[in-house]
């Protein structure tokens, strides 16, 4: 997948306007993602994903603990929306990442958050994404 079909792809799941509040929102969720895990991890996840969107996960100070309502706050701050819908951003945009991710990729991110974390993970789970 290239940069404007992922883009694309996060426009239409977030139902939003135009590709760069896709960019925007995109950029909030990995930028959190990337520094909650560690940098292994994070440049793991980002291997499959468009080249100007890995480095999201990877630009971080990443190993940061944190919660996720912390994440969630992030999120909302580095996206300007509500909490409500950076959770749900986050949950869209780890979605699509699952798809890409290979083998046990997914598996690993989640296996490196606590289980407070388990709502990021909600909407890949209910596509049954095999990981």
């Amino acid at each position: 997948m290239n940069y404007e079909d992922f883009l694309g792809e996060i426009q239409h799941r977030l139902e939003l306007s135009s590709q760069g509040e896709a960019a925007r929102a995109t950029r909030a969720v990995l930028t959190t993602l990337g520094e909650r895990l560690d940098a292994g991890e994070a440049s793991d996840l980002a291997a499959p994903l468009p080249m100007e969107i890995d480095r999201y996960l990877t630009a971080a100070e990443s190993g940061q603990q944190f919660s996720y309502d912390e994440f969630v706050d992030r999120v909302a701050d580095r996206a300007n929306v509500e909490e409500s819908e950076a959770a749900f951003y986050a949950q869209a945009v780890v979605s699509l990442v699952s798809e890409l991710a290979t083998g046990g990729e997914m598996a690993d991110v989640q296996a490196q958050l606590p289980d407070e974390f388990g709502d990021l993970f909600e909407l890949a789970e209910a596509q049954s994404v095999p990981w």
